[in-house]
């Protein structure tokens, strides 16, 4: 988008449109934050598996609507910290899985060779 470029209240600058990982992982306390309050729909069980998808591809947009930014440089500064940390957070919770896993797949094998001799 061109810094001279007027914004249009009420429209998405495809600067904007994007995956959010904030709003992926940290979905209802990002939604808080930003003033935004469909993410609180994935405090529901069951219905927030498909949610939290819904608002990292949406929350970029949910943001900007309702924020108050000058700019999209503004906007993209104060999301690019929401989404990497999401991303750290997406992360350490694959190795976390990874390595619960692995751990009760060996005590598991354990028993089991114990089990049998």
């Amino acid at each position: 988008m061109d810094q001279n470029e007027e914004i249009i209240p009420g429209t998405v600058p495809a600067g904007v449109k994007g995956w959010n990982w904030g709003a992926f992982m940290f979905n209802w306390i990002w939604g808080v934050g930003n003033k935004t309050y469909l993410p609180l729909l994935c405090l529901i069980p069951l219905f927030n598996i498909i949610w939290v998808f819904v608002c990292g591809a949406k929350g970029n947009e949910w943001a900007w609507k309702s924020g108050d930014y000058r700019d999209v440089a503004t906007f993209t500064a104060v999301q690019k910290t929401w989404s990497r940390a999401g991303l750290v957070q997406f992360i350490v919770a694959i190795v976390i899985v990874v390595l619960y896993i692995a751990i009760v797949g060996s005590a598991i094998g354990a028993l089991m060779h114990n089990l049998n001799s």
